[in-house]
């Protein structure tokens, strides 16, 4: 299980495009590390363009966003250029990264259980140190409450 104050979980996925992004070749920068559910569901694409909206004042304070789902390729490539998303959304089909920061959880709609993701950020600091997480993300604010925690 993740813990603020300690090395976030390594990994290396896909792209949108099939490139391979991973955490480490990314140390010296911050990185806002969000998983969502599905690409192109109202809370989904709500959050997404929230990040889109306010990309260059993540840019300008050296904090890269990675989006990261369950969805294939296909899905974040139509994802992508349907809303003009200017940052990556990886592709973690296995849900092995999901899990390795405890956001594969047990869910239940209208009494049906399954297994999904639960929506959760991270922020991750330039060392690959995480320094802030927060689970069960409600939508509304919620980009402007993450630019301020990687302002500090």
């Amino acid at each position: 299980m993740v813990e603020v104050g300690r090395k976030a979980p390594q990994f290396t996925l896909a792209d949108q495009s099939g490139e391979r992004v991973s955490l480490e070749s990314l140390q010296g920068q911050k990185v806002v590390l969000y998983f969502y559910p599905r690409d192109s569901t109202p809370g989904c694409t709500k959050q997404a363009c929230g990040f889109r909206d306010q990309h260059k004042d993540f840019a300008s304070v050296n904090t890269v966003i990675l989006g990261i789902s369950p969805d294939d390729a296909a899905t974040h490539q139509k994802f992508v250029a349907k809303f003009d998303l200017p940052f990556q959304l990886l592709v973690d089909a296995d849900h092995s990264v999901c899990e390795a920061y405890g956001v594969w959880k047990e869910k239940n709609m209208y009494g049906r259980k399954y297994m999904g993701v639960e929506r959760s950020t991270f922020v991750i600091d330039e060392a690959g140190i995480l320094r802030h997480e927060l689970r069960k993300v409600k939508v509304a604010g919620h980009v402007r409450a993450m630019l301020a925690q990687v302002q500090v």
